[in-house]
């Protein structure tokens, strides 16, 4: 038997319910490192129904939960609606909403900010509640208060006009950083929970292992390999060091770094570079150029791979270890492995469509 699942319309700012309603053609998502989303469509049959949605649907000001039996599986905000009608007359609200972290991109930082020697979790925390402490702001962000055992020389602009999501991705993307997303999920006490979780250096979730088979569990994968972005030489931009403004004005630049043992090893020569027009500290800019030469070097494979969803299968898998094993043409002596979920994609049940789930992987460190 399908598990059914409610989607919950709250206002965003006290989340009180102002309505249930039905959402079909849906598809859901939530990622360590990008924002989740929600598509769908809502149906409008009859009056009541578009009063109803009239209410409910307000993009900016409304909240969505989505609701698994009595477990709460996704939660984000009403951003787009469109209003449908086809050839007979039929009413559909279309509908797209970003996870909780698509608010902290739509907050500016309007006042700066200075931290010296402050762990890097806690800046974040400070972010956050810049953000809720001014009127209209609290949406109810909760967090604990553990530390990453890392300190922090910041001071954040506020002539930059930086988003508090693109700050923090910047101070998580420096090297020895962090992971961060917004967790939804159902307390002890019933209540329904937006909390800030950050790992250091990675978010990591799950202690029973769960083993995936192909041909098995998994209907089907997908294995990229993209050497697009591939560069084992680096250097980045920071800002403006020029101070006189009759002179040509010239960007503090990093160390140059170049893998040699790349090179020695046979691999073409390949460039790339970042900017980060706001940082004035050669530390710093160098910490960052040394972080995106690290990924850049290593470019992640995300595989994917398709389950149909079951009771091992949830939004908790965020974090989590699996070890997949596939067995086929081009794994003729199986690809046993061990990754970490960092992505979920699911598609609820509807008529002539079992409940599925991507999950998107990377190399367990």
């Amino acid at each position: 038997m399908q598990t059914p699942y409610r989607f919950v319309f709250v206002d965003l700012r006290s989340d009180q319910v102002v309505d249930v309603l039905p959402v079909q053609g849906v598809t859901l998502d939530d990622f360590i490192g990008k924002t989740g989303r929600l598509t769908g469509n809502v149906p409008i049959p009859n009056r009541e129904v578009a009063d109803r949605a009239r209410k409910a649907l307000q993009p900016g000001r409304t909240g969505v939960w989505v609701e698994r039996g009595r477990e709460v599986w996704w939660g984000g905000i009403l951003w787009t609606l469109r209003l449908a009608s086809d050839a007979r007359g039929f009413l559909t609200a279309q509908i797209q909403c970003g996870g909780w972290e698509s608010y902290l991109y739509r907050r500016l930082l309007l006042d700066t900010q200075v931290a010296q020697g402050v762990d890097q979790f806690d800046i974040v925390r400070g972010l956050v509640d810049y953000a809720q402490s001014t009127p209209g702001g609290d949406i109810g962000i909760t967090y604990d208060g553990d530390p990453s055992g890392v300190t922090r020389d910041r001071e954040f602009s506020r002539y930059d006009l930086p988003t508090i999501g693109e700050l923090i991705d910047q101070l998580a993307g420096v090297e020895r950083g962090f992971e961060w997303r917004i967790a939804s999920y159902r307390d002890s006490n019933g209540r329904r929970v937006k909390r800030l979780v950050l790992g250091h250096p990675i978010i990591r979730a799950g202690t029973a292992e769960i083993v995936l088979d192909h041909p098995g569990p998994v209907l089907t994968y997908v294995w990229p390999h993209d050497a697009s972005t591939l560069a084992n030489g680096w250097q980045s931009r920071g800002a403006s060091t020029n101070t006189n403004q009759a002179a040509d004005s010239v960007p503090l630049m990093s160390e140059r770094l170049v893998a040699d043992d790349d090179v020695a090893a046979g691999w073409p020569r390949l460039d790339g570079s970042s900017d980060y027009t706001t940082v004035e500290q050669q530390s710093t800019l160098d910490a960052h150029a040394r972080a995106d030469w690290n990924a850049a070097r290593r470019p992640v494979q995300i595989p994917e791979v398709e389950v149909l969803l079951g009771d091992n299968i949830s939004p908790a898998l965020l974090g989590a270890t699996v070890r997949l094993r596939i067995r086929d043409l081009w794994h003729p002596d199986v690809l046993d492995a061990r990754y970490r979920v960092v992505g979920l994609s699911i598609n609820p049940p509807e008529r002539g469509r079992p409940e599925t789930a991507k999950l998107y992987l990377e190399v367990a460190a």
